[in-house]
Protein backbone atom coordinates (compact mmCIF):
# COMPACT_ATOMS: atom_id res chain seq x y z
CA UNK A 1 0.00 0.00 0.00
CA UNK A 2 1.21 3.71 -0.59
CA UNK A 3 0.41 7.10 0.94
CA UNK A 4 -1.58 8.56 -2.03
CA UNK A 5 -3.92 5.03 -2.36
CA UNK A 6 -7.19 4.03 0.36
CA UNK A 7 -8.43 0.80 0.39
CA UNK A 8 -12.04 -0.10 1.25
CA UNK A 9 -14.16 -3.24 1.47
CA UNK A 10 -17.29 -3.21 -0.71
CA UNK A 11 -20.10 -5.82 -0.11
CA UNK A 12 -20.98 -6.63 -3.87
CA UNK A 13 -23.90 -8.99 -3.48
CA UNK A 14 -26.16 -10.22 -0.85
CA UNK A 15 -25.11 -13.23 1.09
CA UNK A 16 -27.64 -15.97 1.00
CA UNK A 17 -27.38 -17.61 4.53
CA UNK A 18 -23.51 -17.74 5.85
CA UNK A 19 -21.49 -15.19 3.69
CA UNK A 20 -18.69 -16.37 1.96
CA UNK A 21 -15.62 -13.98 0.46
CA UNK A 22 -17.33 -13.62 -2.79
CA UNK A 23 -19.32 -11.44 -1.45
CA UNK A 24 -16.80 -8.96 -1.30
CA UNK A 25 -13.92 -7.14 -2.89
CA UNK A 26 -11.10 -4.79 -1.72
CA UNK A 27 -11.61 -1.84 -4.05
CA UNK A 28 -8.96 0.87 -4.17
CA UNK A 29 -8.69 5.00 -5.11
CA UNK A 30 -7.14 8.15 -4.30
CA UNK A 31 -6.74 9.08 -0.83
CA UNK A 32 -9.62 11.80 -0.45
CA UNK A 33 -9.11 15.23 0.62
CA UNK A 34 -11.11 17.28 3.47
CA UNK A 35 -13.72 19.74 2.21
CA UNK A 36 -14.43 22.29 4.77
CA UNK A 37 -15.91 20.97 8.22
CA UNK A 38 -14.28 17.74 7.72
CA UNK A 39 -11.27 16.03 8.63
CA UNK A 40 -9.39 12.86 7.18
CA UNK A 41 -8.44 10.64 9.11
CA UNK A 42 -6.26 7.54 8.69
CA UNK A 43 -7.56 4.37 10.42
CA UNK A 44 -5.31 2.52 13.02
CA UNK A 45 -8.10 -0.33 13.98
CA UNK A 46 -11.19 -1.48 13.01
CA UNK A 47 -14.10 -3.20 14.36
CA UNK A 48 -15.78 -6.14 12.95
CA UNK A 49 -18.73 -7.44 14.49
CA UNK A 50 -21.55 -10.06 14.36
CA UNK A 51 -24.58 -7.33 13.98
CA UNK A 52 -22.69 -6.52 10.21
CA UNK A 53 -24.13 -9.90 9.29
CA UNK A 54 -27.61 -8.34 9.58
CA UNK A 55 -27.08 -5.24 7.70
CA UNK A 56 -25.50 -7.21 5.00
CA UNK A 57 -28.93 -7.63 3.92
CA UNK A 58 -30.14 -4.77 2.64
CA UNK A 59 -33.49 -3.18 3.73
CA UNK A 60 -33.81 0.35 5.40
CA UNK A 61 -30.42 1.10 7.53
CA UNK A 62 -28.26 -1.89 5.42
CA UNK A 63 -25.39 -1.78 3.39
CA UNK A 64 -25.58 -0.45 0.28
CA UNK A 65 -23.99 -2.91 -2.40
CA UNK A 66 -20.61 -0.99 -4.44
CA UNK A 67 -19.82 1.08 -1.32
CA UNK A 68 -17.68 0.62 1.64
CA UNK A 69 -19.15 -0.91 4.25
CA UNK A 70 -19.41 0.69 7.81
CA UNK A 71 -18.25 0.08 11.05
CA UNK A 72 -16.48 1.36 14.50
CA UNK A 73 -12.82 2.44 14.10
CA UNK A 74 -9.77 4.36 15.92
CA UNK A 75 -7.71 6.14 13.51
CA UNK A 76 -5.56 9.28 13.55
CA UNK A 77 -6.46 12.68 12.25
CA UNK A 78 -3.31 13.76 9.08
CA UNK A 79 -5.43 16.57 7.37
CA UNK A 80 -8.34 18.44 8.77
CA UNK A 81 -10.38 21.30 7.85
CA UNK A 82 -12.68 20.62 10.65
CA UNK A 83 -12.06 23.44 13.23
CA UNK A 84 -12.56 20.79 16.41
CA UNK A 85 -9.92 18.64 14.93
CA UNK A 86 -6.25 19.10 14.76
CA UNK A 87 -3.60 17.10 13.17
CA UNK A 88 -2.57 14.46 15.13
CA UNK A 89 -5.97 13.68 17.21
CA UNK A 90 -6.92 10.34 17.98
CA UNK A 91 -10.44 9.74 16.76
CA UNK A 92 -13.20 7.16 17.66
CA UNK A 93 -15.76 6.92 14.29
CA UNK A 94 -17.78 4.82 12.36
CA UNK A 95 -15.97 5.06 8.83
CA UNK A 96 -14.57 1.82 9.04
CA UNK A 97 -13.52 -1.02 6.70
CA UNK A 98 -11.11 1.10 5.01
CA UNK A 99 -7.90 2.85 5.42
CA UNK A 100 -8.91 6.46 5.23
CA UNK A 101 -12.10 7.95 6.20
CA UNK A 102 -13.93 11.39 6.31
CA UNK A 103 -15.00 12.44 8.99
CA UNK A 104 -16.51 15.41 11.19
CA UNK A 105 -16.61 16.02 14.83
CA UNK A 106 -19.94 14.62 16.97
CA UNK A 107 -21.55 13.57 13.88
CA UNK A 108 -22.35 9.83 13.83
CA UNK A 109 -20.82 9.28 16.78
CA UNK A 110 -17.19 10.85 15.89
CA UNK A 111 -15.31 12.15 18.76
CA UNK A 112 -11.74 12.56 19.91
CA UNK A 113 -10.62 9.93 22.20
CA UNK A 114 -9.84 10.55 25.96
CA UNK A 115 -6.06 9.21 25.41
CA UNK A 116 -5.72 7.15 28.75
CA UNK A 117 -2.18 6.88 29.84
CA UNK A 118 -1.52 3.17 30.09
CA UNK A 119 -4.23 1.82 28.32
CA UNK A 120 -3.59 0.16 24.91
CA UNK A 121 -5.40 1.21 21.82
CA UNK A 122 -7.38 -2.14 21.21
CA UNK A 123 -8.90 -1.07 24.70
CA UNK A 124 -11.18 2.08 22.79
CA UNK A 125 -12.76 -0.70 20.32
CA UNK A 126 -13.59 -3.56 23.05
CA UNK A 127 -13.66 -3.06 26.68
CA UNK A 128 -14.02 0.95 26.19
CA UNK A 129 -15.85 0.50 22.56
CA UNK A 130 -19.07 -0.68 22.10
CA UNK A 131 -18.56 -4.01 23.27
CA UNK A 132 -17.96 -2.74 26.58
CA UNK A 133 -20.55 0.00 26.68
CA UNK A 134 -23.09 -2.61 25.54
CA UNK A 135 -22.05 -4.87 28.15
CA UNK A 136 -21.99 -2.22 31.11
CA UNK A 137 -25.35 -0.60 29.98
CA UNK A 138 -26.84 -4.15 29.65
CA UNK A 139 -25.66 -4.84 33.40
CA UNK A 140 -26.36 -1.27 35.28
CA UNK A 141 -29.29 0.04 33.53
CA UNK A 142 -30.94 -2.92 31.53
CA UNK A 143 -30.40 -5.83 33.99
CA UNK A 144 -29.62 -3.62 37.44
CA UNK A 145 -26.98 -5.90 38.30
CA UNK A 146 -27.10 -5.71 42.10
CA UNK A 147 -24.19 -7.21 44.63
CA UNK A 148 -24.28 -10.99 45.36
CA UNK A 149 -26.67 -11.53 42.47
CA UNK A 150 -25.95 -14.71 39.90
CA UNK A 151 -25.66 -14.09 36.33
CA UNK A 152 -25.23 -16.28 33.29
CA UNK A 153 -23.93 -14.86 29.93
CA UNK A 154 -24.08 -16.45 26.50
CA UNK A 155 -21.48 -16.39 24.03
CA UNK A 156 -19.16 -15.46 26.81
CA UNK A 157 -15.26 -15.50 25.34
CA UNK A 158 -16.67 -13.36 22.62
CA UNK A 159 -16.46 -9.59 22.97
CA UNK A 160 -19.72 -8.65 24.66
CA UNK A 161 -19.21 -11.78 26.94
CA UNK A 162 -15.82 -11.44 28.18
CA UNK A 163 -16.72 -7.69 29.21
CA UNK A 164 -19.83 -8.71 30.66
CA UNK A 165 -17.89 -11.03 32.97
CA UNK A 166 -15.06 -8.42 33.84
CA UNK A 167 -17.83 -5.43 34.98
CA UNK A 168 -20.07 -8.30 36.85
CA UNK A 169 -16.97 -9.04 38.83
CA UNK A 170 -15.73 -5.47 39.45
CA UNK A 171 -19.83 -4.58 40.39
CA UNK A 172 -19.64 -7.84 42.67
CA UNK A 173 -21.57 -10.49 41.01
CA UNK A 174 -21.55 -13.53 43.11
CA UNK A 175 -21.55 -16.15 40.46
CA UNK A 176 -20.79 -16.04 36.64
CA UNK A 177 -21.66 -18.67 34.30
CA UNK A 178 -20.75 -18.58 30.35
CA UNK A 179 -21.59 -20.62 27.95
CA UNK A 180 -19.07 -20.87 24.72
CA UNK A 181 -18.47 -23.08 21.58
CA UNK A 182 -15.05 -25.19 22.06
CA UNK A 183 -12.77 -26.34 25.19
CA UNK A 184 -10.32 -24.24 24.92
CA UNK A 185 -12.53 -21.58 25.42
CA UNK A 186 -14.50 -23.08 28.48
CA UNK A 187 -11.28 -23.48 29.68
CA UNK A 188 -10.33 -19.85 28.88
CA UNK A 189 -13.50 -18.95 30.89
CA UNK A 190 -13.24 -20.30 33.91
CA UNK A 191 -8.91 -20.59 34.14
CA UNK A 192 -7.94 -17.03 32.71
CA UNK A 193 -11.02 -14.84 32.90
CA UNK A 194 -12.34 -15.38 36.12
CA UNK A 195 -15.98 -17.37 35.56
CA UNK A 196 -17.57 -19.61 38.19
CA UNK A 197 -18.26 -22.06 35.57
CA UNK A 198 -18.68 -22.77 32.29
CA UNK A 199 -19.90 -25.18 29.68
CA UNK A 200 -19.79 -25.59 25.75
CA UNK A 201 -22.99 -25.87 24.34
CA UNK A 202 -22.33 -28.75 21.92
CA UNK A 203 -21.94 -30.82 24.91
CA UNK A 204 -26.04 -31.08 25.18
CA UNK A 205 -29.21 -29.28 25.63
CA UNK A 206 -28.59 -25.90 26.73
CA UNK A 207 -30.68 -25.99 29.76
CA UNK A 208 -29.67 -29.04 31.25
CA UNK A 209 -26.05 -27.83 31.13
CA UNK A 210 -26.94 -24.52 32.79
CA UNK A 211 -29.03 -26.40 35.50
CA UNK A 212 -25.65 -28.32 36.34
CA UNK A 213 -23.47 -25.46 36.19
CA UNK A 214 -25.66 -22.97 38.14
CA UNK A 215 -28.20 -25.71 40.36
CA UNK A 216 -29.74 -22.84 42.60
CA UNK A 217 -29.91 -20.61 39.57
CA UNK A 218 -29.34 -17.13 38.31
CA UNK A 219 -30.64 -13.83 38.86
CA UNK A 220 -29.38 -12.21 35.42
CA UNK A 221 -29.16 -13.47 32.03
CA UNK A 222 -26.93 -11.63 29.64
CA UNK A 223 -27.79 -12.88 26.11
CA UNK A 224 -25.90 -12.50 23.56
CA UNK A 225 -27.70 -15.65 21.53
CA UNK A 226 -31.34 -16.28 21.73
CA UNK A 227 -32.66 -19.57 20.93
CA UNK A 228 -31.85 -22.55 23.14
CA UNK A 229 -30.04 -20.46 25.44
CA UNK A 230 -32.95 -18.11 25.69
CA UNK A 231 -35.20 -20.74 26.53
CA UNK A 232 -32.43 -22.32 28.97
CA UNK A 233 -31.80 -19.19 30.65
CA UNK A 234 -35.44 -18.37 31.61
CA UNK A 235 -35.82 -21.62 33.29
CA UNK A 236 -32.82 -21.24 35.53
CA UNK A 237 -33.86 -17.34 36.55
CA UNK A 238 -35.65 -17.26 40.04
CA UNK A 239 -38.20 -15.23 40.72
CA UNK A 240 -38.05 -11.55 39.57
CA UNK A 241 -34.90 -12.30 37.23
CA UNK A 242 -33.97 -9.67 34.40
CA UNK A 243 -33.02 -10.75 30.81
CA UNK A 244 -30.58 -7.95 28.87
CA UNK A 245 -30.72 -9.21 25.11
CA UNK A 246 -28.17 -8.02 23.54
CA UNK A 247 -27.70 -10.17 20.08
CA UNK A 248 -29.16 -13.50 18.20
CA UNK A 249 -26.09 -14.82 16.98
CA UNK A 250 -28.40 -17.97 16.53
CA UNK A 251 -30.76 -16.30 14.43
CA UNK A 252 -28.29 -14.53 11.88
CA UNK A 253 -27.54 -16.54 9.09
CA UNK A 254 -30.50 -17.85 9.13
CA UNK A 255 -34.26 -17.42 9.86
CA UNK A 256 -34.72 -13.75 11.70
CA UNK A 257 -38.30 -14.95 13.29
CA UNK A 258 -37.81 -18.27 14.76
CA UNK A 259 -40.32 -19.68 17.09
CA UNK A 260 -40.54 -18.09 20.63
CA UNK A 261 -38.78 -20.43 23.49
CA UNK A 262 -41.68 -23.15 24.83
CA UNK A 263 -41.37 -21.83 28.36
CA UNK A 264 -41.80 -17.96 27.39
CA UNK A 265 -45.29 -17.81 30.12
CA UNK A 266 -42.09 -18.26 32.68
CA UNK A 267 -41.86 -14.63 32.21
CA UNK A 268 -45.25 -14.32 33.49
CA UNK A 269 -45.44 -17.17 36.01
CA UNK A 270 -41.53 -15.98 37.55
CA UNK A 271 -42.15 -12.18 37.28
CA UNK A 272 -39.62 -12.10 34.94
CA UNK A 273 -38.54 -8.94 32.74
CA UNK A 274 -37.20 -9.36 28.65
CA UNK A 275 -35.39 -5.95 27.93
CA UNK A 276 -33.65 -5.35 24.27
CA UNK A 277 -30.22 -3.57 24.37
CA UNK A 278 -29.32 -1.41 21.98
CA UNK A 279 -25.69 0.76 22.36
CA UNK A 280 -26.85 3.19 20.25
CA UNK A 281 -29.58 4.44 23.36
CA UNK A 282 -26.67 4.20 26.09
CA UNK A 283 -23.76 6.52 24.48
CA UNK A 284 -24.39 8.85 27.15
CA UNK A 285 -22.76 6.06 29.38
CA UNK A 286 -19.29 6.67 28.05
CA UNK A 287 -17.23 8.57 30.35
CA UNK A 288 -19.02 6.95 33.15
CA UNK A 289 -17.67 3.33 31.73
CA UNK A 290 -14.02 4.82 31.30
CA UNK A 291 -14.33 6.36 34.67
CA UNK A 292 -15.16 2.76 36.37
CA UNK A 293 -12.74 0.72 33.93
CA UNK A 294 -9.46 2.85 33.47
CA UNK A 295 -8.05 2.43 36.77
CA UNK A 296 -8.74 -1.22 36.71
CA UNK A 297 -6.88 -1.32 33.23
CA UNK A 298 -4.12 0.19 34.23
CA UNK A 299 -3.90 -2.01 37.28
CA UNK A 300 -4.17 -4.93 35.11
CA UNK A 301 -7.31 -6.55 36.53
CA UNK A 302 -9.08 -5.84 33.65
CA UNK A 303 -7.46 -7.48 30.48
CA UNK A 304 -8.74 -5.83 27.11
CA UNK A 305 -9.82 -9.51 25.73
CA UNK A 306 -8.59 -9.04 22.08
CA UNK A 307 -8.15 -10.82 18.83
CA UNK A 308 -6.37 -8.77 16.11
CA UNK A 309 -5.47 -9.73 12.61
CA UNK A 310 -3.08 -7.54 10.79
CA UNK A 311 -3.88 -5.63 7.07
CA UNK A 312 -7.22 -4.16 5.47
CA UNK A 313 -7.10 -7.27 2.94
CA UNK A 314 -8.08 -9.31 5.73
CA UNK A 315 -10.76 -7.76 7.01
CA UNK A 316 -13.37 -9.97 5.87
CA UNK A 317 -11.36 -13.10 6.69
CA UNK A 318 -11.98 -11.76 10.13
CA UNK A 319 -15.65 -10.41 10.27
CA UNK A 320 -16.13 -14.82 8.69
CA UNK A 321 -14.23 -15.60 11.81
CA UNK A 322 -16.58 -13.52 14.23
CA UNK A 323 -19.46 -15.25 12.93
CA UNK A 324 -17.64 -19.12 13.00
CA UNK A 325 -16.64 -17.87 16.96
CA UNK A 326 -12.75 -18.19 15.87
CA UNK A 327 -12.11 -15.40 18.04
CA UNK A 328 -11.14 -14.72 21.78
CA UNK A 329 -12.56 -12.02 23.04
CA UNK A 330 -13.10 -8.77 20.58
CA UNK A 331 -11.86 -9.05 17.01
CA UNK A 332 -10.26 -6.29 15.49
CA UNK A 333 -8.09 -5.54 12.40
CA UNK A 334 -4.93 -3.55 12.66
CA UNK A 335 -4.18 -1.30 9.85
CA UNK A 336 0.33 -0.35 9.32
CA UNK A 337 2.31 -1.52 11.45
Amino acid sequence: MTTDTAFAVHQIARPSGFPTAAAFTLAEGPVPSPAPGTALVENLLLSVDPYHRGLMDGGEGGFELNAPLEGRAVGRVIASRDPGLAEGDLVFHRAGWRTHALVTLGVDGTRTLRGHEGVPLEAYLSILGGTGLTAYAALTHTAALREGEDLFVSAAAGGVGTATGHIARLLGARRIVGSAGSPAKVRRLTEVLGFDAAFDYHDGPVGEQLAKAAPDGIDVYVDNVGGDHLEGAIGALREYGRIAWVGGISMYNGDRSPAAPRNLFEVVHKSLRLEGVLVRHHTNLQEELEDFLVPHLRSGRVSTDTTVVQGIDRTVDAFLGVLRGDNLGKMLVRLGD
